[in-house]
C-alpha cells in the first residue's frame, strides 16, 4: 500500500552501519521515481533496538531495513512476523502500518535468488549439491532459499559444528551439517559454493578454504560486496569458476521493501548496479 506522507522516510538500523550502501541505493530510487523522501542510516545499539523501532511511527517513517546485529532480536519486538521471516528466524525489513503497529519480513532469501538468476540466468538450484559456508543469519536465509528453490543436497559447514547442526535440524532435509575439517571434502562434486560468513570482508581475514576439490563448472557466490571481489571469489575466478558477489542481493532484497513501504515496483538495472559498484 502506498505511503501517504508528503515527505517519505525510511532507513537502515544496525550497529555499526558505516559500510552499508543501502542509503545510496534507496536514495537513488527516491530521485529516479521523483519522490520527496530520504533513506537514512540509523546506528542503533542492541539495547536500544526496541525503543528505536517503536519510535519509527511517531517520527513518520514508512519502515526500515535491519542489519547485524538486529535481525533476530527484532522477532520479539515487532507486532507481526511473516511466514518466511519466522521460518528463517530473522527479520530484514520492517513496515510501519498506519496504526503504528510493526510488521516484519525477510527479503534476504529472495534477494539472494534473484541476484543469482540475474547474473547466471541458466542457474538451477537442483543442478547438484550446494556447499554453504557459515551458519549465521545470512546462512539461514540462503539455506531456506535454496531448499525452497528445489536444492536436493545442501552441505552446511561451520567452524562451530553444533551451530550448523542446529540449523540443519531446524530446517530438515535437504540440509546436512558437516565438521569444519570436512569443508574441502564438501566441495567434491558441488554445483555451487556460497560463503555466508564475514571472512573476506574489508578488515577481516580471508575465508580459509582451498578450492582444488571444487569442480570447474561450479558457481562460487559470496554475500559480501565490500570488497567487490573477496579473496575467495578471486581464487575461484582465477581457476575458471563463475562468480557472483553480494551486491545484487542487496539490490534485489530492496525491491519488496519499496513495494511494501511505498507501493512502488522498482527495477534493478545495469545502471543502478554500476552506480553502486562505483561507490565500492
Amino acid at each position: 500500500m502506498a505511503h501517504s506522507a508528503k515527505f517519505l522516510l525510511a532507513g537502515v538500523m544496525g550497529w555499526p552501519v558505516m559500510h552499508s550502501r543501502s542509503p545510496l541505493l534507496h536514495n537513488y530510487w527516491f530521485e529516479k521515481y521523483r519522490l520527496a523522501g530520504r533513506y537514512v542510516p540509523l546506528a542503533i545499539r542492541p539495547e536500544g533496538l526496541a525503543a528505536a523501532l517503536r519510535a519509527l511511527h511517531p517520527l513518520g517513517f514508512a519502515g526500515c531495513n535491519l542489519t547485524l546485529p538486529h535481525k533476530q532480536a527484532a522477532l520479539t519486538i515487532v507486532d507481526e512476523v511473516d511466514a518466511v521471516a519466522s521460518a528463517i528466524g530473522a527479520i530484514s525489513c520492517v513496515v510501519v502500518r498506519p496504526d503504528g503497529s510493526l510488521a516484519g519480513s525477510n527479503n534476504d532469501c529472495q534477494g539472494f535468488i534473484d541476484n543469482i538468476r540475474q547474473m547466471v540466468p541458466a542457474w538451477r538450484a537442483d543442478a547438484g549439491p550446494v556447499t554453504v559456508i557459515g551458519a549465521g543469519g545470512g546462512s539461514r536465509a540462503v539455506c531456506y532459499a535454496l531448499a525452497r528453490e528445489g536444492a536436493r543436497e545442501i552441505r552446511l559447514v561451520n567452524r562451530t559444528y553444533e551451530r550448523a547442526r542446529r540449523l540443519a535440524d531446524a530446517f530438515g532435509a535437504p540440509i546436512r551439517a558437516l565438521d569444519w575439517e570436512q569443508r574441502e571434502d564438501a566441495l567434491d562434486g558441488a554445483a555451487m559454493v556460497v560463503n555466508t560468513t564475514s571472512q573476506g570482508m574489508a578488515g577481516e581475514s580471508p575465508l580459509d578454504l582451498k578450492l582444488e576439490r571444487l569442480p570447474r563448472p561450479a558457481l562460487a557466490a559470496d554475500l559480501i560486496y565490500i570488497p567487490r571481489e573477496t579473496p575467495f571469489l578471486a581464487a575461484a575466478r582465477e581457476r575458471g569458476n563463475r562468480t557472483v558477489n553480494g551486491l545484487g542481493m542487496l539490490l534485489h532484497q530492496a525491491r519488496p521493501a519499496w513495494k511494501a513501504w511505498f507501493g512502488i515496483e522498482t527495477e534493478v538495472t545495469l545502471e543502478l548496479r554500476a552506480f553502486l559498484e562505483n561507490s565500492l
